[in-house]
């Protein structure tokens, strides 16, 4: 892995070599938006570069379509060994005291979950990667034991991890809590140039505001041409752009031969990069 370092000099005294890891402070980053956007592909591409650069990843798939461990280019072996924690019913049962699956009964609001990450978390090229799963049907994304488990995983690891956190959602910030969202660096919305996408980066909005989150960006996405970046900057004058990605036939191509759109591209990396950059600031 790269890892770059600071050099510190003191007048008359010793120096020393930091890595810049033990000195930047851990990024914590939820990326929603319309199905189909784009947004596993920044997900998998920002965890992929910010492991490369020797920092502690843990990427957590929050959408139902569960596709960021393809994104980020695990291995077959590695993609039998995920175990989406909402299917996990004896962990439901253990920590929330209620059948998973049930409705109407009695559960624990404030199930222990500290331990989950680093027990059901899977690792390749750096990053751990934790699958939420979806919630059974019969009431699923409804206040049920599946439910308070992931929201409240979710809650501690916004709250309480020291890692470089990337949170691949889906278009509802189902899992998202009051008491995390204060805890994020920013909320991105992927927008492609379409009215469907812009049209959710609205209700996106709204959700958020709802939930106090007050850092909310956009990246627009499979952008061809000037005229398409300045479609989403007219349609979308009340949020903040923070960079573009390009339509890709290679990422394209990598989704079609199994592979992470990181060893694909090159210039999406690039990319991607940038927009690192801008979240910093």
């Amino acid at each position: 892995m790269a890892v770059s370092f600071l050099h510190i000099i003191y007048p008359n005294g010793p120096s020393f070599v930091l890595p810049v890891r033990d000195i930047i402070d851990a990024m914590k980053v939820a990326i929603s938006g319309k199905g189909g956007v784009g947004k596993t592909t920044l997900a998998g591409v920002m965890a992929r570069l910010l492991a490369d650069r020797g920092l502690k990843v843990l990427a957590i798939d929050a959408d139902p379509d569960s596709n960021l461990a393809s994104a980020l280019g695990f291995s077959e072996e590695g993609l039998r060994r995920i175990r989406p924690l909402a299917q996990l019913k004896g962990l439901v049962e253990e920590r929330t005291g209620s059948k998973g699956g049930t409705y109407g009964a009695f559960f624990k609001l404030n199930p222990k979950v500290d331990d989950i990450p680093d027990r059901f978390a899977v690792e390749e090229h750096g990053v751990k990667l934790v699958v939420l799963g979806t919630i059974p049907q019969g009431g699923g994304g409804c206040f049920c034991p599946e439910n308070v488990l992931l929201k409240s995983l979710l809650n501690h690891i916004l709250l309480e991890r020291d890692e470089y956190v990337i949170v691949d959602m889906e278009a509802g910030l189902e899992h998202m809590g009051r008491g995390s969202v204060k805890h994020i660096d920013g909320l991105i919305c992927v927008v492609e140039p379409g009215r469907r996408s812009i049209h959710t980066a609205m209700e996106i909005r709204r959700l958020a505001l709802d939930l106090g989150i007050e850092r909310l960006f956009v990246v627009g996405n499979k952008v061809r041409e000037d005229g398409e970046r300045m479609f989403l900057r007219e349609n979308l004058r009340d949020f903040e752009i923070i960079g573009f990605l390009s339509y890709s036939e290679k990422v394209l191509e990598a989704d079609r031969l199994g592979i992470s759109p990181y060893d694909a591209d090159r210039g999406l990396r690039k990319e991607v990069e940038d927009i690192l950059e801008r979240l910093r600031r």
